[in-house]
């Protein structure tokens, strides 16, 4: 079976079944070896000479009933005549009922499906000896709490109960206390307590920033595998297309998709095929996967439960994995709610700036080069005419066309990525807004770099003109290669630098700019600051009095050459 010492849950959990038989509430985190915990002596305890019901197990989700089903016939594929059963909704049920009527010793479920074929008198469970009820807790969270009692009330009495869950919450005692004798808490970890495994990390941004934000933190890590969690479907599909659109592998998972298109979906990310599954809580519950890196949280949920079963999915099997959550102001509360439900304290994290994230993604892009296996005999017929082809390319031209070809996408975004602000929390709130304004009153008007002439632009964020649309804007209406130094974004206008010898240049061509009715304006930027503090123009007229703070800066330095703009990321 690939076991060579038992996890943790299962070295408590079988010598318990196996000696006193009594009923056990085992609270251990997903993926760390349950199925096989109860799963071993569930079926030692069955004989497989009766072919009446002897065992049932519930779980949640049609993908996890089948993922234990497939389990427990792995587990007793040398024990003759042994039958193992799935039944489960959105499947054919006659093919269920006809399998049960085959005989099965064993039953796995999902509540909702069991339910019905006990009422058509097809599943009988008046011998049953041993009840398993699988993420109890996820289970009562999606309503089945009716349905376990009328199961429970339709199995013998004097059955072994057998309770796992990830947390443990007051309904979950109450089945403890109504339906389990004489119990044993086996405990892995702490109660309610988050995977050991999984460090926990969050990025607070404004609402409008958050997927500014998800860009930039799956960007840093070029290896990651991940699920995307979102609180509605809407969402789950608006940032699944959004990611999509934006050339990521990526796909949405939610109720609004039908079973086989959910089916797929999960096949796809199982097999790596997919790097970035968006989902909602209720469509990924049946996903079980060892291997992610990552759970993001895209908001947190309103449950902590539901935050520790989506944390727990990463940081399985011995290894690490990080459970990141983007989250506003009005979400900072919950992270300590969080923090005192699961005993660990959350990271404050940093969003990666445009070269970390560039320089990462080279280096990926460098490692996968040297790791690609060449099959010399493959390619041999090809050589001559692909060495023809390229010829007249040097090495550093190849490697420079290589290098763009697969890390373009990042380059040319970040070369001009929308500024991501931190909001201020608080009473720093306010004296964050008063005091850019106070500094530039003080100082006086920034002045250009060595060289560069500072030039006024009646266009700001407010006119949706970023550092992008000001470098277009330019290059639309000044021919030849004339650099843009650093660019300041404010509200309403924007301040740019070019060499002083082009300024003059600039400025003529500009004056016949228009952004639709709109005519641009470019000037000296020292005509717009005099006095001291940032000047912005007045509404519904042409000139310019009243002061206005710096709400924002683009600390970057874009080049107007568009061959070129990567270079700030590594030098020149």
């Amino acid at each position: 079976m690939g076991y060579e010492t038992p996890m943790p849950v299962q070295e408590e959990v079988i010598p318990y079944l196996l000696g006193s038989g009594n009923d056990v509430i085992a609270l251990a985190q997903t993926g760390t070896g349950k199925t096989a915990a109860y799963g071993l002596p569930v079926l030692q305890k069955v004989n497989p000479a009766q072919h009446h019901t002897q065992a049932v197990i519930l779980s949640p989700t049609r993908e996890l009933c089948l993922q234990i089903a497939g389990d427990l016939k792995d587990y007793s594929r040398y024990i003759d005549g042994l039958q193992v059963v799935a039944v489960y909704g959105g499947s054919s049920i006659e093919s269920q009922i006809r399998a049960l009527k085959r005989g099965a010793q064993v039953i796995v479920a999902t509540p909702g499906r069991l339910i019905d074929l006990m009422k058509r008198g097809v599943a009988k469970l008046d011998a049953v000896e041993n009840v398993v009820l699988d993420e109890a807790d996820e289970m009562l969270n999606m309503g089945f709490s009716e349905s376990i009692d009328e199961i429970l009330a339709g199995v013998p009495t004097d059955r072994n109960t057998l309770l796992f869950s990830a947390t443990m919450s007051k309904e979950i005692e109450a089945i403890a206390t109504n339906y389990l004798h004489d119990h044993k808490e086996i405990v892995v970890g702490s109660r309610n307590e988050g995977a050991e495994n999984v460090n926990h990390v969050y990025y607070l941004v404004h609402a409008k920033d958050k997927y500014l934000a998800l860009k930039r933190v799956v960007d840093y890590y070029p290896g990651i595998y991940a699920i995307i969690f979102c609180r509605t479907r809407a969402e789950t599909q608006e940032v699944a297309d959004k990611l999509i659109q934006d050339g990521y592998n990526a796909e949405s998972l939610h109720g609004d998709l039908s079973q086989a298109q959910r089916d797929l979906t999960m096949q796809k990310f199982r097999q790596h095929r997919t790097q970035l599954l968006v989902a909602t809580d209720v469509a990924a519950r049946g996903l079980d996967v060892e291997e992610l890196t990552h759970v993001i949280n895209y908001g947190l949920p309103d449950d902590v439960e539901n935050y520790t079963h989506r944390s727990g999915r990463t940081g399985r099997a011995g290894r690490r994995g990080t459970s990141i959550s983007i989250i506003h102001l009005r979400e900072k509360g919950k992270v300590k709610q969080i923090e005192r439900t699961i005993g660990k304290a959350f990271d404050r994290g940093v969003l990666p700036e445009p070269r970390e994230i560039c320089t990462k993604q080279l280096y990926h892009v460098m490692d996968e080069l040297e790791r690609i296996a060449v099959d010399e005999e493959q390619i041999a017929p090809f050589l001559p005419e692909i060495y023809r082809k390229l010829d007249w390319l040097t090495k550093e031209d190849l490697i420079k066309r290589i290098v763009s070809r697969e890390f373009g996408r990042f380059l040319q975004y970040y070369a001009n990525a929308p500024e991501i602000v931190e909001p201020a929390e608080g009473r720093k709130r306010k004296e964050a807004a008063e005091r850019p304004a106070r500094r530039q009153h003080e100082r006086g008007p920034r002045e250009a770099e060595p060289g560069y002439t500072r030039l006024f632009l009646n266009l700001g964020k407010r006119d949706n003109f970023y550092a992008r649309e000001i470098i277009n804007l330019v290059n639309r209406y000044v021919k030849g290669q004339i650099e843009i130094g650093r660019i300041d974004l404010l509200t309403n206008c924007s301040f740019f630098e070019v060499p002083e010898e082009h300024a003059q240049l600039v400025m003529r061509k500009m004056s016949r700019a228009m952004v639709g009715k709109r005519q641009v304006v470019v000037d000296y930027a020292d005509r717009e600051q005099g006095g001291g503090g940032f000047e912005r123009p007045k509404r519904g007229r042409g000139g310019y009095g009243q002061k206005k703070e710096r709400d924002a800066k683009d600390r970057s330095t874009a080049r107007r050459g568009k061959k070129d703009d990567w270079k700030q990321f590594f030098g020149d």
